[in-house]
C-alpha cells in the first residue's frame, strides 16, 4: 500500500500569523483542522491525558440543558462531534444537537459517535450560522471560540440564534495565574506537545498554532465582559486544573 502523501508545508510565520487573528485565519484554520482530522481525537486525548472529556461533562452541566430536554442545542466548532454525542448520551435528553463547524473532514471523522437523527452535522461557518433567530434552546463550544476569525461577531451571531433565557457556555483554554503552575505549563504548551503532537499528526504547524493561538486569547476577565458586550447577561466563570483551562456561561 503506498504511503499517504505529507501534510502540505506551512510557511514558518503562518501559524503565528493566524494565532495574532490576521486576514489568513479563516484560511488556515480550515484547512489546517481538516488535515489533522485522522488523528485529532487520539491526540486530543492523549496530550490532555483524558482530562478534556472531565472538562466536556462539566461545560454540559453549566449548559442547564435540562430546562429544554428536547430542545434543539448547538455545539459550535463541534470538531468531531465529542461534546454533542456527550450530550445526546444524557439519560433524559431527548431534544437534537446540531454540530456545527466549516472543516467538513472533522465532522466527518465525528460520523458514528451517537445516533444521526439525534446528532446531526452541519458543515457551517460560526460568524454565519444557517439558523433563524431564536431557534436554539441553548450552546456550547469546547476549544473553538478562539478560531473564529472574529471573536466579537462570533458571539454575536450565538446571540442571535439563542431563544430569551438560553445558555451559551465556553470552554476554552487559558493562561494560569501562578508563576509556578504557567512556567510548567508553558514548557509543556510550547516545547512538549508542538514536538509530540507533529509528530504523531505529520502537520507541525497545526501544535504549533495551538499555544500561539491561547497566547493571544482574551483572559477570563476580558472574555466575560466581550460576552456581556455581545448581549449575554449573568456572565459566569469557573478555572479548571490549575488554571490551564476555564468555562464562561451567559444568557440570552
Amino acid at each position: 500500500m503506498p504511503a499517504s502523501p505529507p501534510a502540505p508545508a506551512s510557511r514558518p510565520d503562518e501559524s503565528h500569523a493566524a494565532a495574532a487573528g490576521g486576514g489568513e485565519k479563516r484560511t488556515y484554520v480550515k484547512r489546517t483542522f481538516s488535515e489533522i482530522a485522522p488523528s485529532y481525537d487520539l491526540l486530543n486525548h492523549l496530550l490532555s491525558a483524558n482530562i478534556d472529556r472531565v472538562w466536556r461533562r462539566r461545560a454540559l452541566r453549566m449548559l442547564g440543558w435540562e430546562r429544554a430536554p428536547a430542545g434543539l442545542m448547538l455545539d459550535l466548532c463541534a470538531g468531531t462531534l465529542d461534546v454533542g454525542a456527550e450530550l445526546v448520551k444524557q439519560r433524559t435528553f431527548t431534544g437534537t444537537v446540531l454540530g456545527a463547524d466549516f472543516a467538513e473532514p472533522m465532522l466527518r471523522a465525528g460520523v458514528g459517535k451517537a445516533p444521526a437523527e439525534r446528532l446531526r452535522p452541519v458543515v457551517a461557518d460560526a460568524l454565519e450560522l444557517p439558523l433563524g433567530d431564536a431557534s436554539c434552546d441553548g450552546a456550547i463550544v469546547a476549544f473553538g471560540i478562539r478560531n473564529v476569525a472574529s471573536l466579537d461577531a462570533g458571539l454575536r451571531e450565538v446571540h442571535r440564534v439563542l431563544r430569551p433565557g438560553a445558555t451559551f457556555v465556553i470552554l476554552e483554554f487559558t493562561t494560569p495565574r501562578s508563576a509556578i503552575v504557567r512556567a510548567g505549563y508553558h514548557f509543556y504548551f510550547h516545547r512538549l506537545l508542538p514536538l509530540i503532537g507533529g509528530l504523531i499528526s505529520g502537520h507541525r504547524s497545526a501544535y504549533r498554532y495551538l499555544p500561539e493561538s491561547v497566547a493571544h486569547f482574551p483572559n477570563e476577565l476580558t472574555l466575560a465582559a466581550r460576552m456581556t458586550s455581545a448581549g449575554f447577561r449573568n456572565v459566569r466563570w469557573e478555572t479548571l486544573t490549575l488554571g490551564i483551562a476555564a468555562i464562561h456561561a451567559g444568557e440570552r
